[in-house]
This record gives C-alpha cells, structure tokens and sequence, in this order.
C-alpha cells in the first residue's frame, strides 16, 4: 500500500526540487561495507490481523448479531467481535463473490503518481504495487507480498529493499527494482503534477536500483521521518518510459489517456470497466497470486470489485437498503433515525468506532478578509457549534479543536478548549479588526469593502445543512456567507489551484502527524489556505528529526496549540465512524483511519459462502 491521503486533495504548486539524475549512487559493495544493516518487518498484515482477532473473545454468533440491533454499547460490541472476523476455513468464503462498494467522489486518474484524492487512493489499493504498508496502530511495515526483505542503516541514511522475483504487471512484465527508481525520477520532475505523493519523497537525496531486485532508498539525513518517505507509488518503467517524456502530464497523450481506462495493473486486481461518473468495475487478477502453475500469494476474496460513484448521501443510504451497494457510511441523522427499521436490517447491519477524521472550514489567507487572526477568531466564535452538533449531528460527533485527536500521541496534554459560540466576543474583535457596519445595511464594511464571501463543498444535502449552519452564524454579526455547492472534482481543482473563499471540507488522520505539513507548512503542496508560520514550520522540522516519540509527541501538540490560536481553519468536529455493511459481509475492522482493509486485494473483508 502506498502513503495514504487524507480527504480533500493536492494543490497544484510547481516546487524546485533537486533532479533525481544528479545523484551518483556508490556501489553496492561499498554501501554494504560501510553501512551497518537492521532488519525491519516484512509482515503479512492479513495473517498478522487474524492473529490478533482470534485472540480476541466473540460475543456472541453470527447468526445473534445479525438478529441484533445496533442501538446500545454493548451491541456494537458484539458485531464488531462477530462479525469483524476471518474465514476459520476457505470454504466459509465466497470465492466468486462481487463487493459492490460506494464511492463518494469520482476519480480524476487511476495512475498513482497523480492521485489527489481518497477516492483514487482506495481504488489504487486494489490496482496498484505497494511496497510498504502499516498495521492498525499505524506502525510501518514492509508487505510481505512484495518484499523479500527490508534493511534500515544505524545511521538512518539508508533503506535496502530486496523484492520478491515472482512479482508480474497485469500485462506480463515483470515487476522489479527499477521500475522503484524510475518511478522516483518521474516523480520528482517538476513538470509532472504529482504533488500529493511528492511530498515526503522529495526528502530523499536518491533511489537506486542495483539489479532487477535490489533497491536503495539514500536520505539526505537520519528522521524518523524517513521511513514514510520511502512509501511511494510505482509505475511500470517499461510502459511510461516510452509515453513520459512526450507528455510529462501523463493525462494528455492518446496513450495516457487509454491507460485511464486500461491501465497496467500490479495489484491484485484490474480494471474491466470504466463509466466515468458513474461505475468502475474490477476483476482478480489470477497472474497476481499465481506464479509459474503455483499460489505464492493469497488469493483475494472477491472476484469483482465494482465502485459505484454515489456523492449523495441519502441516493447512498438508499442503494444500500435496497442491495445496490454493500458499504456506505451513514451521518448521524441516518444512524439515528434512517437505519433503524426492517428496509434497513432486512438486509444490512451497522457499526460504530471512533475516527481520527476532521471536519472544518478552511480559509484563503491570500483573501484580505481573512489575513487578521482576530477576524479568523472572530468567526470562530460567531459559528453555533450546538446547533451543529446536538440538532443536526445528534451529540454524535466530538467537537475539534485542531488537527490532532484528543486520543493520539501527539495531541497536546493541554488540549484546548474547543470554541463556543461567543456573539459579544466574536462582535468586539471584529470591530477591533476594523469592520463595522458604516452604511447600516446590516453587513460590515472596512475600506469599503463588503465583508461577504461565498463558502464552497462538496454538493451533498447532508453537508449544505452544516454549511447552512455557517451561513446562519455569519449573519448573525453581520457577514454574508454565500453557499455555494460544486462537484466533488471541481471543488478539489478550485482548492487545489487556491481559487476560492472559504471552504468545507474534512482531513484524515496521518500515518505520522509530519503529514499534517503538507497542510500548513508555509508555500506546502496542500496548504489550501496559504498559512504561514515560521514558528510552526521549525517545529516540523523538529519533529521530523526528533526520534523519541514522547519528545515528538510534546513538539506536535505544541504545533496544535498554535494552530489554535492562529485560526487558518476553523475546526469544527471529529467525525467518528459510522458505517453501513450488507449482512453478507465479513472482515470489517475499525481503527482511526475507519473501516481499513488490511492484507492484499480487497484486504481483510469477504462474503460469507451461501449455506
């Protein structure tokens, strides 16, 4: 798997980075001479998954949980333990099987390298090679089924992969270490948009291939950082070399645009069928688990795959109730009150966990409305938090006060005090700030200029209530606030090339809350908003060098802290996770990054074999 993306999607800066060809590698038998080698983990996070849930107690049978509701503590529980489990015998499992999944976004692209999105990095799951992954505690590890071993130098300036030599693209090629390095020179060129997975491998000094198996990942200094830099896509060398360098886009050309429909696959499944905005449908891939007449991997357990492409949440709810689709996740309002009668249970069950997902509001400091950390203050205060969250989301999701959890490691220890709604002190600083309403016309003014902007999202019901929730508050002190719904991949190009307002939008947790740079750090490929901080960008550096996870822990919460004070988002909620699964299904596990599929294909979930 490679280095997993959080909700909303990549900007479009050109950055300077040093040429992936101006490194000279030393030899190997140099390298190894002076290197002193550790080994890392090779895991297969399947096996290593239903090793850690047989340990755990059932509590109860299938055939119990599926009777159940969902409407207490101790019910959730007893699905999770059931349900959330691995096959005990292959025959239990339904080998040709279709998952009919939901997609809440279209993708933009199917190759890796331009992914910008969560949608694209959950298909890539399934289509493409991944050399390293990480466990349910957010621990890195190498997969197993790609990697024969994986050695880390004392000094932290190198990484050794040997891959595995029965490893095939879907088109027959085999798989080897330099299609790695390749990938890393085409990531790294500067005229091709790969900005959401340019970011942490931009801070290698070089990728090596030594022979058809054997990689070096050189680092320009020992972080604890380095391990997640070296997790990034890989493309088939013997394909792109021919089609790069003509259209370094990789999106343009007659061939780049043929692989959105056809691409080389090296993951467990390709792609058969492709509607854009509408359906993509993927098949298992044999030559992915069998090599020369022999099984050397698991066999995934669906033979199809299909994502049907679902932006509304009420159309989702709906195709679920009805067996279109076999997964969605519910907001509160239809955990509460959608999903608890027989059109519901007839065929499904649901379940719940806590969630590192942040919702918010982002704003364009390049925008003069938004440039005084009073006036960003000042919103924060006018937003009626309980409206939001007791009426609308039902006491469902905890309030947010930044980018980390209250639960993580690197949450501050003294974690602030979300906002609450404030009219008298959001009014006060706003006329410290200058705006008043001159004209009396309801609407502040400063310099002649309105205060009015227009708050764009994703075009959902669900989210315009939370956005009519802004609108509302807003006017409230006197600020216009147009709502203005967009689709999902205009919404994420509008973000991406920072032109817009105010937004809403949400953030996934990070494997390391280094990537939460990415996000803020000053002139960073998704810092949306245009912050800036000098203070906040030594503490990420800081942290990136510092080994010691207590010590880290203290440096990003003091990163939160700040964010808090600064505003760049207003935060507003943790969304925990709330999912809808048909009751044929299996294998579901909840960790702060939601329902993961852990292991290879479609991971850890799979459909139950008809009695």
């Amino acid at each position: 798997m490679m280095r997993p993306l959080s909700c909303l999607s990549v900007g479009w800066m050109i950055v300077s980075v040093v040429m992936a060809d101006e490194f000279t590698p030393p030899a190997l038998t140099e390298l190894d001479a002076k290197a002193s080698w550790v080994d890392r983990p090779v895991v297969n996070t399947l096996e290593k998954l239903t090793k850690h849930l047989q340990a755990k107690k059932r509590l109860a049978s299938d055939a119990e949980v599926l009777a159940l509701k969902n409407d207490s503590k101790e019910n959730n529980a007893k699905i999770l333990s059931t349900l959330g489990r691995q096959p005990i015998d292959p025959k239990e499992v339904n080998w040709n099987a279709a998952w009919n999944r939901r997609m809440g976004g279209e993708v933009k692209s199917v190759n890796p390298i331009l992914f910008s999105s969560v949608s694209e990095a959950d298909l890539g799951s399934y289509i493409n090679l991944g050399l390293f992954s990480f466990d349910w505690e957010l621990q890195p590890l190498a997969a197993e089924e790609s990697v024969k071993s994986w050695q880390s130098s004392a000094d932290g300036l190198y990484d050794k992969v040997v891959l595995r030599d029965d490893m095939t693209w879907s088109d027959g090629s085999p798989i080897t270490a330099h299609d790695i390095a390749f990938s890393y020179r085409v990531i790294l060129d500067p005229r091709v948009p790969a900005l959401a997975v340019r970011a942490g491998t931009e801070e290698l000094l070089g990728v090596h291939a030594y022979d058809d198996r054997t990689v070096v990942f050189f680092h320009k200094a020992a972080k604890a950082t380095n391990v997640w830099n070296i997790n990034f896509p890989i493309i088939p060398k013997h394909i792109f070399e021919k089609t790069y360098p003509a259209d370094p886009s990789l999106a343009k050309s007659p061939e780049h645009v043929a692989m959105e429909t056809n691409p080389i696959s090296g993951g467990p499944y390709t792609i058969v069928y492709r509607q854009r905005g509408s359906e993509i449908v993927l098949e298992r891939r044999e030559s992915y688990y069998m090599h020369q007449g022999k099984q050397v991997r698991e066999k995934p357990y669906f033979k199809t795959i299909r994502f049907r492409v679902i932006e509304d949440s009420n159309t989702a709810l709906l195709a679920v109730k009805s067996g279109d689709v076999d997964e969605t996740n519910l907001v509160p309002e239809q955990w509460i009150k959608q999903t608890d009668g027989s059109d519901f249970y007839k065929r499904n069950t649901k379940v719940k966990e806590v969630e590192w997902t942040s919702w918010h509001i982002v704003w364009n400091l390049q925008n003069p409305l938004f440039k005084d950390k009073k006036v960003r203050r000042a919103l924060a205060y006018a937003f009626d938090y309980n409206e939001l969250l007791e009426r609308l989301s039902y006491n469902l999701y905890e309030p947010s006060s930044g980018p980390f959890h209250r639960e993580s490691w690197m949450a501050p220890r003294d974690y602030p005090a979300p906002y609450q709604q404030n009219i008298d002190r959001a009014e006060e600083l706003l006329e410290e700030a200058g705006w008043t309403d001159s004209d009396g016309d309801g609407v502040l003014d400063k310099d002649g200029i309105k205060f009015e902007f227009d708050l764009n999202y994703r075009s959902d019901p669900i989210i315009e209530r939370y956005c009519n929730v802004a609108r509302e508050s807003f006017e409230n002190v006197g600020i216009n606030c147009n709502l203005r719904p967009l689709e999902f991949t205009v919404l994420v190009e509008k973000l991406s090339k920072h032109e817009f307002q105010a937004a809403f939008g949400g953030w996934g947790t990070g494997t390391d809350p280094d990537t939460y740079r990415n996000i803020i750090g000053t002139d960073q490929l998704r810092n949306y908003g245009s912050y800036s901080n000098p203070e906040v960008d030594k503490l990420f550096d800081q942290g990136a060098s510092e080994f010691d996870r207590t010590k880290r822990g203290e440096i990003y919460g003091r990163i939160h802290r700040q964010l808090f004070e600064d505003q760049p988002y207003l935060y507003l909620y943790w969304r925990s996770s709330f999912y809808a699964f048909n009751k044929d299904l299996r294998g579901y596990f909840m960790s702060p990054r939601g329902p993961y599929n852990y292991g290879p294909g479609a991971g850890a979930l799979w459909r139950v074999a008809a009695p």
